[in-house]
């Protein structure tokens, strides 16, 4: 019979871990056996046989396990306690129950030690019945005994059957110890169960064990998970003796409701006190600067975790990231992601984050790539921050993959990943797609209803984008600033200027949210396109903020389409003192002046251009083919095709009837008037949809994406070639789609 104690001669289980590794699998009996004679009546001590199953348990490796068992019996060689706890524990971490229940027969008559690491291997493989048939059959119970089906129950949330037990305990007259009741303590993380955990509060200073710090700590932070805080507090000042787990446990409920002053009370408090820290301390305290962007607290920090060489653990090193990476410092987070020696997916995604914020789009995508090559650990946060990442960059075949890939993996985020999908597959010219992402969302919220009324803004579906409004409406979503930004922008781009004006009366009185100066710029620019100068000019002056660079250019805009040389001048004026350097408002008023006749004014605006050393940004578009991104420039003649682009171009330019009676654009700020007709047959986007017709099968759109704003000229050359090869041909310009089919634009002309 197995003794009832491990005897002494067993090393703990800290210094045999560290042998476990040193000892081959390869050992096997099967070598000696048949050459060694057992004395008889006597056995081997098997010392070192022992040393290896132990070994095989902690490597999980329970098949071995179970044929090096039958060699030792075999040989027979005694397997001893220790090695029987190993296995047992091996059995519950894995949720092996046939391989434990083949232990537990092994076992015969074993002590109440052994008897209790059965009990807490069906535990942990979840098999209940099982456990509770071997408690009620265990002649002698020890407290510990009650404490592990207790613990058990508790920790896989049956807590009617915990609390069952500890009942029985009670009537039975058997004290319930530390152990049980922080266990229980432990199980109580809601609000729903704040009672209960107030019952056992009050039974913990009956049994006199409101000094005991473990329990009494349990208490404080069983309040804070049931968002009782200021209890959890009054516990905390009252214990006689502190820890850090104490400390953190406050210090995280503080953070995660908000309150992060408090918890940096609580950082300076142990600083004062001389508590010792530890991982956790710093990374709750570095997580609560980040949410008040206490950069100069943070670096003082960060400073600390240096002097006592924390830096590389990644515990640490990631919050520290994190902090710099929200204060907007990402030269120092890049340095401080350089310092952690294993990098996690939290980790990789805060730097990830980090590229995305200073539009480092590229080199997150490339970080991206190296962890699915590496098959890194992911998570959900990665995937928004690339699908992000994707949008910005417009590449669709990149954000598809990632997408699929995150659908895969289950790492789809239910808070900011879906409405990323929705704003990703809008940028990329998906709106079908699109669709599809918000539909599937059971019961969308805020953020998902307002991804997906700006992209119908931004495709020129003021209709759906109208009638999604009023979808939301009659939701449980709350629509906010940036849901009406969507609205007004629909509105400002189909003409609907009464609409407008009736959203922009309403968002206040009816929903609560305070128009701020971007929603006053869309109302001007719903104005200034339908031709109302006079009543975008008086807004503009009249509104209850001071006009900003935005207001200005909105309405000089609508003086270009309208020809309002008076209020041009005005707002132009008043845009480049705002905003000296904004090429925008130059190029406006030059072309303004060009179609008045006004060559000298127009001359003194690209005089004071030259003298800035100002340039329009140059034009690009590019088309993405069988995953290839292809760009072009005015002009350009750099690409493969080039012959047969030019050759497509020259025969689509020369079916164009209107070519000689085009208007002055901005593009002649940069060229001289007798190239112009030339160089305006050869834009970038005419180059990209040439080549889109060579290279894009029939029955797939052809999806072309520009860095400025479309001219009118290549507006009207689109339309063109919609009708003549009735192809259907979609361009994302600045400011939103346009999507041509069969002679005509979704925006109807109206941009």
């Amino acid at each position: 019979m197995a003794s009832s104690s491990l005897p002494p001669s067993v090393p703990s289980q800290t210094a045999a871990a560290a042998r476990f590794a040193r000892i081959p699998s390869s050992v096997s009996l099967k070598s000696t056996s048949s050459s060694f004679k057992i004395p008889h009546g006597q056995q081997q001590q098997g010392q070192l046989e022992n040393l290896h199953l132990v070994s095989l348990s902690k490597q999980g490796k329970l098949k071995e396990a179970r044929d090096f068992l039958k060699q030792m019996d075999e040989a027979g060689v005694l397997v001893n306690p220790h090695s029987y706890e190993s296995l047992l524990e091996a059995c519950g971490k894995m949720a092996s129950l046939s391989d434990g229940k083949l232990i537990h027969r092994r076992l015969g008559n074993p002590s109440r030690y052994l008897e209790n690491c059965v009990l807490k291997m069906y535990c942990a493989c979840e098999s209940f019945r099982d456990a509770e048939k071997l408690f009620d059959e265990m002649l002698e119970k020890d407290v510990a005994s009650w404490g592990i089906l207790i613990s058990g129950y508790s920790e896989k949330g049956r807590l009617k059957e915990a609390f069952r037990l500890c009942t029985r305990m009670i009537e039975l007259g058997i004290g319930l110890n530390s152990t049980v009741f922080t266990n229980l303590l432990k199980s109580l993380s809601d609000p729903s169960v704040l009672e209960i955990g107030e019952q056992l509060h009050s039974l913990v200073i009956r049994t006199g064990l409101s000094t005991n710090v473990s329990v009494i700590t349990a208490i404080s932070n069983m309040y804070v998970k049931c968002r009782q805080l200021q209890r959890a507090k009054l516990v905390f000042d009252q214990m006689v003796e502190t820890n850090a787990v104490a400390w953190t446990g406050l210090m995280m409920g503080y953070t995660r409701a908000g309150k992060q002053k408090d918890a940096l009370a609580l950082f300076i408090r142990m600083l004062k006190e001389g508590v010792e820290m530890d991982q956790f301390v710093f990374s709750i305290t570095l997580k609560a600067c980040s949410g008040l962007e206490y950069l100069n607290l943070g670096r003082q920090i960060h400073g600390y975790i240096v002097k006592l060489g924390l830096e590389s653990d990644v515990s640490v090193g990631t919050p520290v990231v994190d902090l710099y990476i929200k204060c907007s410092c990402f030269d120092s987070a890049r340095r401080a992601f350089k310092r952690i020696s294993e990098p996690n997916d939290a980790s990789w995604s805060a730097i990830i984050t980090g590229y995305c914020q200073i539009g480092e789009f590229e080199k997150s995508l490339q970080i991206f790539r190296s962890l699915r090559l590496k098959d890194m650990a992911m998570n959900s946060f990665i995937y928004t921050s690339i699908t992000q990442a994707c949008s910005a960059l417009a590449d669709y075949n990149m954000g598809a993959q990632a997408h699929a890939d995150a659908i895969k993996r289950g790492l789809v985020s239910y808070v900011h990943g879906e409405s990323a999908m929705i704003t990703f597959y809008s940028k990329c010219g998906r709106l079908d797609y699109a669709n599809q992402a918000f539909e599937s969302i059971d019961e969308p919220d805020t953020v998902a209803w307002t991804a997906i009324i700006c992209g119908h803004a931004y495709h020129g579906n003021a209709s759906e984008a109208l009638k999604l409004f009023r979808r939301m409406q009659s939701s449980t979503a709350r629509p906010n600033e940036v849901t009406f930004i969507g609205v007004l922008t629909a509105c400002s781009h189909s003409g609907l200027v009464t609409e407008a004006e009736l959203y922009l009366e309403s968002m206040s009185r009816e929903y609560g949210v305070d128009p701020t100066i971007d929603h006053y710029c869309c109302m001007v620019d719903a104005y200034a396109r339908a031709g109302l100068l006079q009543e975008a000019y008086e807004l503009v002056t009249n509104m209850p903020f001071e006009p900003d660079a935005m207001s200005w250019k909105c309405l000089l805009g609508g003086c270009w389409i309208h020809r309002n040389l008076e209020l041009g001048e005005i707002a132009a004026e008043n845009l480049l003192q705002l905003d000296p350097d904004d090429t925008a408002g130059y190029i406006l008023m030059f072309n303004l002046y060009g179609s008045h006749g006004k060559w000298d004014e127009a001359a003194r605006v690209r005089s004071v251009m030259g003298a800035r050393n100002l340039k329009k940004e140059l034009s690009c578009s590019w088309i993405t083919v069988k995953g290839k991104v292809h760009r072009f420039v005015v002009g350009d003649k750099h690409h493969p095709q080039t012959d047969d682009i030019y050759r497509k171009l020259k025969e689509l330019n020369g079916s164009v009837k209107d070519v000689e009676s085009v208007h002055l654009t901005e593009e002649d700020v940069s060229f001289g008037l007798p190239e112009r007709k030339q160089l305006l047959m050869e834009h970038s986007e005419r180059l990209a949809v040439a080549f889109g017709l060579i290279s894009v099968p029939n029955n797939v759109p052809i999806v072309i994406f520009k860095n400025l704003r479309a001219c009118k000229h290549c507006h009207d050359f689109a339309k063109h070639v919609s009708m003549v090869t009735g192809r259907r041909i979609t361009i994302r310009d600045s400011c939103r789609f346009h999507h041509f089919h069969l002679g005509k634009c979704s925006c109807d002309d109206y941009w």
